[in-house]
């Protein structure tokens, strides 16, 4: 739909357009909503119109919606507005940055095809999918020097693509990584993941003491299963309609979301690991996990919240 609508992605001659309240008229609710859906959408319509209002006030009932997921249609604006991506002065710069050279170019380009090989917009070479990720991609190489192109962010960059035009994905892409420590993540000594691994084993440690110990015995270290999941944000682990609502989250809270639903799988998944050896393991986190939730996301969101999780301690 994106490729085929001259209007949602920059044309061929430049031209931009810019995304404001335009994302969200009534006049693309197609008439034969449910009734659920049609009182979803009159409720998100209600909350992007009225942002600031109701982010001061109602910021408990925000989160709880956001947690049922956000209604397709929205996602583009939600998503800015959750991480106040809406008024960037970078967003002026974009196009002077596009004109420039890259040191991570080449890089960037090998790794594109890479990303969402089976997703439409994406899998065709020279495709304007493939076309806006790079230049993103490179855009943000530029911006933030010392992090320059990380492997993997171009999953979430890829999703962003997915539901807004170039400009607005790059200016949500810079706010997560300055504030929601994805930028830590990505940076070349990759400290912070190290650390969001450590924290990710103390809490097996403490809610799975058994599964700890049968890792321990056949040295399945947790970078080896749970790295990409906080790289990625799930994104390389699961179907993109189950990946795209943690997203949701995600954008709304923050990394806690990775350590409750990976505490989640791990949880429902102990008596099938705990029988096998380390490739078992690694067959079952490849194989087996990505396609439990194939029915929808729900059980696994619910089961994410019933973890204890203590900022506290996390700190």
């Amino acid at each position: 739909m994106l490729e085929t609508d001259s209007k949602s992605l920059r044309s061929v001659n430049g031209s931009r357009r810019n995304s404001g309240s335009s994302l969200v008229s009534s006049s693309s609710a197609s008439s034969n909503l449910s009734h659920l859906e049609e009182d979803s959408w009159i409720l998100w319509g209600r909350i992007v119109n009225e942002w600031e209002d109701v982010r001061k006030k109602k910021e408990k009932q925000v989160k709880e919606l956001v947690r049922k997921g956000i209604p397709h249609h929205f996602r583009a604006i939600v998503w800015q507005l959750l991480c106040s991506a809406q008024s960037m002065p970078i967003k002026d710069q974009y196009s002077e940055l596009l004109k420039m050279t890259s040191p991570c170019e080449k890089l960037i380009r090998r790794d594109i095809a890479r990303t969402y090989p089976e997703h439409n917009f994406f899998k065709e070479k020279d495709s304007l999918g493939q076309e806006v990720l790079f230049n993103v991609m490179k855009a943000y190489s530029l911006v933030d020097r010392e992090v320059g192109y990380c492997q993997g962010s171009a999953f979430i960059v890829g999703l962003l693509l997915m539901q807004m035009p170039e400009e607005e994905a790059f200016c949500v892409f810079v706010k997560l990584m300055q504030d929601y420590r994805l930028r830590e993540l990505f940076k070349p000594s990759m400290a912070e993941l190290g650390l969001c691994m450590y924290q990710f084993e103390c809490m097996i440690q403490e809610h799975l003491p058994e599964l700890f110990v049968h890792f321990q015995s056949q040295s399945f270290h947790t970078s080896m299963y749970a790295s990409s999941w906080f790289l990625t944000i799930f994104l390389t682990t699961f179907p993109l309609p189950i990946a795209t609502r943690i997203f949701d989250i995600f954008m709304s809270e923050g990394l806690e979301i990775v350590f409750r639903v990976g505490l989640a799988l791990l949880q429902m998944n102990q008596a099938e690991l705990m029988q096998l050896d380390m490739e078992g393991m690694l067959q079952h986190f490849q194989k087996v996990i990505p396609h439990q939730f194939d029915g929808g996301p729900d059980k696994l969101i619910q089961a994410a919240y019933q973890v204890k999780y203590n900022s506290k301690k996390m700190k």
